[in-house]
């Protein structure tokens, strides 16, 4: 069996709902995130193709908001947590929206300019390849829960592409994504799914 990874970005909280750059800040989900997280839970241990995940490895960020969903989803007794699944370090502009940073620099573009005093892309790049790495090292399927953008940036290294290609897929709070393989190549086999939060 070709190893796959399957991503759940944590659920809601206060700051993704008002677009501020939630990097190392450990904050708790809003009640909504909560409730996405159970939902997804849910759905991961009652529908094929998922029935539980048996024999998947488990991972996430060791930040609240991620190991809360990852909890919430009844993962939390097989999950190990894992630094390299930390969010982007925005140095500077943690806490700050983009209008904000766009007031300073208004051709600012986070994949393209970065953060100062935070995580170079690169940077982030390489914790994503560390995480390919280690899921493609057995047979068997892994779930991390973790953040948006190193999420993202997660499934453009899987597929071989640099890291600004993050900057084309979208992944919402409490989404689930599956990195897999179509004729032997990396591929997307799901990606930014909520439909668990859509009844």
């Amino acid at each position: 069996m070709a190893p796959r990874i399957l991503l759940a970005r944590h659920g809601q909280t206060a700051w993704s709902l008002a677009g501020k750059h939630t990097g190392r800040t450990d904050i708790p989900l809003l009640e909504e995130g909560r409730r996405g997280a159970k939902l997804l839970g849910e759905r991961l241990h009652r529908e094929s193709p998922w029935s539980g995940l048996p024999g998947v490895e488990v991972r996430t960020s060791p930040l609240l908001r991620a190991r809360e969903t990852c909890e919430l989803a009844g993962f939390g007794d097989r999950a190990e947590e894992w630094a390299t699944l930390r969010e982007w370090d925005y140095g500077a502009y943690e806490g700050l929206d983009p209008g904000q940073i766009k007031a300073e620099r208004p051709d600012w573009f986070i994949w393209r300019d970065g953060v100062p005093e935070g995580e170079a892309l690169a940077e982030v790049g390489a914790r994503a390849d560390e995480v390919v790495a280690w899921a493609r090292s057995a047979d068997r399927d892994v779930l991390v829960f973790a953040h948006g953008h190193i999420l993202r940036v997660l499934g453009a290294r899987w597929l071989g592409l640099d890291p600004s290609f993050a900057a084309r897929v979208r992944l919402d709070p409490t989404s689930l994504s599956v990195l897999g393989w179509a004729y032997g190549d990396p591929a997307l086999e799901r990606w930014n799914d909520t439909a668990h939060l859509e009844g």
